[in-house]
């Protein structure tokens, strides 16, 4: 889910009602059938956000072909990649190993609709975690929140538009802002606070290197404590 070639649905509405072995063909289906390279780019609002950072755990919910775990794992996190795909998750784990990271990263899959990962994170990251199916998003990214040590960050990436490439071609759909993704999070703002919610504009490139201008709804949570 997490690398713009291969995102899932471009909003939270549902075709259909949640089936985990649906839900897991399809994106078996979705990443058996992909055919670029393993090292796929990571998302840049996630190296925008973290380039700052000094290193420390991570989770990266909806890991895709691994983009964004590989690119954090250069830089010193220790991140745990999970994804409902296993074809995904053993792609990142073999990427991992060959480029000498495997001391790194920790790839798992898991259907985060019925479980989560252990463990507690400095950074959690959530890009363009949509799917055709329907999911409790709302819950599994307050499940999230709770995962976060004191200090650590919720990032999620939302599209906000339509792209030429994109499956979902309805030009009704609304797309959530990030003030209504909080809200759905039902989190004490004591504990979790929002340090960033807009919706910036960007060229994309599409799988088949097509661009288009694209909005992303972004949205970075913060727990207290340190």
């Amino acid at each position: 889910m997490s690398t713009e070639p291969h995102v899932g649905a471009d909003s939270d509405g549902t075709v259909a009602d949640y089936s985990a072995s649906e839900s897991e063909r399809f994106w078996e289906g979705h990443y058996r059938g992909y055919r670029g390279p393993w090292a796929a780019r990571a998302n840049p609002l996630l190296v925008e956000t973290v380039a700052p950072l000094a290193p420390g755990t991570a989770l990266d919910l909806g890991c895709g072909l691994g983009g964004d775990t590989i690119w954090l794992a250069r830089r010193g996190w220790r991140v745990t990649a999970v994804d409902i795909s296993s074809t995904a998750v053993d792609q990142v784990r073999r990427q991992a190993l060959e480029l000498g990271l495997g001391d790194r990263v920790v790839a798992e899959q898991h259907d985060v609709a019925t479980g989560f990962p252990s463990g507690e994170f400095d950074l959690i990251s959530a890009q363009y975690f949509h799917t055709p199916f329907a999911l409790p998003r709302g819950q599994v990214l307050r499940t999230s929140a709770h995962a976060l040590r004191p200090g650590g960050l919720l990032l999620l990436v939302d599209h906000g538009s339509i792209a030429p490439w994109s499956w979902n071609q309805d030009r009704d759909t609304h797309f959530p802002t990030p003030d209504e993704v909080f809200a759905e999070m039902d989190l004490d703002r004591r504990q979790w606070s929002p340090v960033r919610t807009d919706m910036p504009r960007r060229e994309a490139t599409g799988p088949n290197g097509e661009t288009a201008v694209v909005v992303d709804n972004v949205l970075l949570v913060r727990r207290a404590g340190r």
